[in-house]
């Protein structure tokens, strides 16, 4: 049975991310092209397919899947975003200004919609509502979102985040405090799209001190606009908290890139 309730989403700030835009595709983590790869098998896209990345940020996803899709279409709130996500776009991209608020059936029929990292924005059943009008009966819904294993090379990762949460503005702490929240299997499990699966890919990777302040930036907790004239000092507080991980200019990373896979149950014959 689906939750009795769900908290209510953060309030909608269409340029939360406006300062971050530039920071984004620099500073965060890159999804692993594996798992990207097995989604897209998993979800039968071919050169036929329509393909929905919604809240696509600077287009990371809506790139790659263009790959694998006949069309993409990626809907973000921020232009900034867009003007990025246009740049160097496959020429089967496209892109509309909007958030899950606007979405519906004007926009057509998906074979496969993703979400990196942006599910968490949205009014999450209000969403799931709405997709159930824009995906093709056995077509497929992916939540995309990264983690860093608990692994020694990884032991960096701890003092970075813990620098980043003491330089988050309380107002930042109180829009990712939100009690009684649901996870997002739970609230899938509720709606139409209530079979799911996970599909993941673990990637070590070469990462720069630079990127890691770039990514600091990239986030809507810590973005310049938040720190509001503290960004230097941020950047300095990382150079020198990481220079004990990494004194040639570089740490290890173990990233997994995780889809959390939804699609309507298949009536049993």
């Amino acid at each position: 049975m689906p939750p009795a309730a769900h908290p209510e989403p953060p309030a909608f700030e269409p340029r939360r991310f406006e300062t971050s835009a530039s920071h984004y595709l620099t500073g965060r983590p890159p999804y692993s092209q594996r798992c990207i790869a097995r989604v897209a098998q998993i979800s039968g896209l071919d050169s036929h397919s329509r393909v929905l990345d919604l809240g696509c940020g600077p287009g990371p996803l809506a790139h790659a899947f263009a790959d694998y899709a006949g069309e993409v279409i990626g809907v973000d709130p921020e232009p900034e975003m867009l003007r990025i996500a246009r740049e160097n776009a496959p020429a089967n991209t496209w892109w509309s200004q909007g958030s899950s608020n606007d979405i519906g059936s004007q926009l057509g029929q998906f074979r496969l919609v993703t979400m990196g990292r942006s599910f968490h924005w949205m009014d999450r059943v209000d969403t799931l509502r709405r997709l159930d009008g824009m995906i093709e009966p056995d077509g497929m819904i992916a939540l995309f979102h990264d983690r860093h294993l608990e692994v020694p090379e990884n032991r960096w990762h701890k003092a970075y985040k813990d620098l980043l949460d003491g330089y988050t503005p309380e107002s930042a702490r109180q829009t990712h405090r939100r009690p009684g929240w649901v996870p997002h299997a739970s609230v899938l499990l509720g709606s139409a799209f209530s079979e799911l699966e996970e599909v993941a890919a673990i990637d070590l990777r070469q990462t720069g001190v630079e990127t890691l302040v770039e990514r600091a930036f990239s986030m809507s907790s810590t973005s310049p606009a938040r720190l509001a004239g503290r960004g230097d000092a941020l950047a300095q507080d990382i150079r020198r908290t990481m220079a004990a991980f990494a004194p040639q200019g570089t740490v290890t990373e173990v990233v997994a890139t995780v889809a959390l896979m939804a699609r309507r149950p298949v009536a049993n014959a």
